[in-house]
């Protein structure tokens, strides 16, 4: 039962930062660039749904490592993403240096509260 709590712990909070990280990411660069959001809708409507779908990678990846506690890998997700996003990175690079940090900070903290939450769930009463 301990693991079947576990795992569907770990499933809601890996659920939760998927549904969320994109609107955080978008919310904060818009607060930050004093614009409205057009400007980043207009980035969506241009092709950033692989920019979408690897930040979605990148935050699966960041949990897998804060679990795994293999917090020097996370250091590849940089060397990754730059790779895979040179030509966003050409066109407007704070831009993508703000999503990227933005993206993978939340991410971390997101991921410490999942590890805490698990390391605190044998304290939990049981039936």
């Amino acid at each position: 039962m301990d693991l079947v709590i576990r795992v569907l712990v770990v499933i809601g909070f890996t659920a939760f930062l998927l549904a969320t990280s994109g609107k955080v990411v978008f919310g904060l660069i818009s607060l930050a660039s004093h614009k409205d959001r057009t400007r980043c809708g207009e980035r969506r409507q241009q092709g950033v749904d692989v920019g979408f779908l690897v930040g979605k990678c990148e935050n699966l990846l960041v949990v897998a490592f804060v679990l795994a506690e293999a917090y020097t890998a996370l250091g590849l997700i940089f060397a990754a993403k730059a790779i895979v996003r040179r030509e966003d990175m050409r066109r407007d690079s704070l831009y993508f240096l703000a999503g990227t940090m933005i993206n993978f900070t939340y991410s971390v903290l997101v991921a410490l509260l999942l590890k805490t939450t698990l390391n605190l769930l044998p304290l939990l009463p049981g039936p």
